[in-house]
């Protein structure tokens, strides 16, 4: 199976970018691993935050192909344990999903289209993190939910 990190926006912070870098470089050890990212839309501050949606939706969408499974970080989805994220990535890779692509939106969330795409929704917790932040977050968590996956000794929970 191959995971794609998919990102609305650079990340702008250096110390986000190396931690960020490392877990990038240690998730390659485990299976097809890549960070996508979505430029940010031109003149934005000329757009309403549905425009904008719309825009980064459509670009989106054009990086998704019909067999890939789309899960969404998004504050309304569902919740896990790092060691229940472990239990439905290694769900998905038993199942045969060829493409499991995860991402974190821009700073308005997703347009109507994204969501009907998705095939399900993540939610890393009730509390509002800066989307830059949750991106480091977020792939040490996968990071994690392999080496849980492979009983290595990095989770002790």
């Amino acid at each position: 199976m191959r995971i794609t990190f998919m990102l609305v926006g650079a990340t702008d912070k250096k110390y986000l970018l190396e931690g960020i870098e490392d877990y990038r470089k240690r998730l390659i050890h485990y299976l097809p691993f890549e960070i996508k990212v979505i430029a940010d839309i031109k003149n934005s501050k000329n757009l309403s935050a549905d425009q904008q949606k719309e825009r980064e939706g459509k670009a989106i969408l054009d990086l998704v192909s019909t067999g890939d499974e789309l899960v969404l970080l998004d504050v309304e989805g569902a919740e896990f344990s790092s060691s229940g994220l472990a239990s439905w990535i290694e769900k998905r890779m038993l199942a045969g999903t060829r493409q499991l692509i995860f991402v974190v939106g821009g700073p308005y969330g997703f347009s109507e289209a994204v969501y009907k795409r998705a095939d399900s929704k993540m939610s890393l917790s009730r509390l509002t993190f800066p989307h830059q932040l949750v991106r480091l977050l977020f792939i040490e968590q996968l990071y994690r939910a392999m080496t849980i996956i492979k009983g290595e000794p990095y989770h002790h929970a």
